[in-house]
């Protein structure tokens, strides 16, 4: 695991969801994407979009499913883009000071994988029943933290694989210590090839489908509680009337690309996405 930065002062556990209002449309220039059912067109890495404003803000925000951006409406960077944006450049924007545009794009994936492993690690200490590796994630937490804080040139040098194989050890205990205590058999869909599969009503309590294909999947009425759904692919998939309640590592992102409605119940943590009340 790569070594974080040597601790001063404790830091705070940085906003872990995104604050569109303090960051310099990094996801809108940043990244890529590809012509497809997602994108209305193609743009390569480090291009601002077509739609994007001088202000930092999208010009086709309220219509972005309608002009054919449904990909931007699910994309969470968990708060990475204020970070890299008020923090790491210290508020200087790339249209202002252009010589801090390469790197703070270079910096800005590093950073959203920092930040979606804080929030996986955060829901994993408030597991009571994971609480033999609570020390554990609290390390990892106070680690990964740490880097959050690093300069452009520390976090443009990080190798994140090792970090993420470490902290996913730690959730893959945490999750088998939550999921023990569900009740019936727990199946095992560890990275299955769900698409479209017909799971309407399914006892899912207490499953294994981290990073399973559930495109457009009929899970209606299924109950997930305590499912353990990091990574898995949502897009698509019918949510109508399941319980998500206490599914484990479940993002606002996977809810927004799946199609629920008001009988959708999810965590209490997570917001109803507007396009299921339509």
């Amino acid at each position: 695991m790569p070594k974080p930065p040597p601790p001063s002062a404790p830091l705070p556990l940085p906003l872990l969801r995104a604050d569109c209002t303090n960051c310099f449309a990094l996801c809108c220039v940043a990244l890529p994407f590809a012509k497809s059912t997602d994108f209305a067109v193609n743009k390569p890495a480090g291009t601002p979009c077509k739609n994007l404003r001088q202000d930092f803000r999208c010009g086709i925000h309220t219509r972005l499913r309608d002009e054919g951006f449904p990909g931007c409406t699910v994309f969470d960077c968990f708060g990475a883009g204020q970070q890299v944006s008020q923090v790491t450049f210290g508020g200087r924007d790339w249209r202002t000071h252009p010589g801090t545009a390469g790197a703070m794009f270079e910096v800005f994936p590093v950073m959203r994988h920092l930040h979606e492993l804080l929030f996986y690690i955060s829901e994993a200490l408030t597991l009571p029943a994971a609480g033999p590796v609570h020390a554990d994630l609290r390390t990892a937490l106070a680690d990964t933290t740490r880097w959050t804080e690093a300069t452009p040139e520390a976090l443009a040098d990080l190798d994140i694989t090792p970090l993420r194989q470490q902290v996913n050890s730690l959730l893959l205990k945490a999750s088998e210590l939550v999921r023990a205590k569900a009740a019936g058999r727990r199946k095992n869909h560890r990275g299955a090839d769900l698409m479209g599969a017909r799971l309407s009503g399914a006892d899912l309590r207490g499953a294994n489908l981290r990073g399973a294909y559930l495109i457009a999947a009929d899970l209606s009425g299924a109950d997930l509680r305590t499912a353990d759904l990091i990574g898995a692919d949502l897009r698509d998939t019918d949510l109508r009337d399941a319980d998500l309640r206490d599914a484990l590592f479940l993002t606002q992102s996977q809810l927004s690309a799946a199609r629920g409605n008001p009988g959708t119940r999810i965590p209490d943590s997570l917001a109803r996405p507007a396009h299921w009340l339509t």
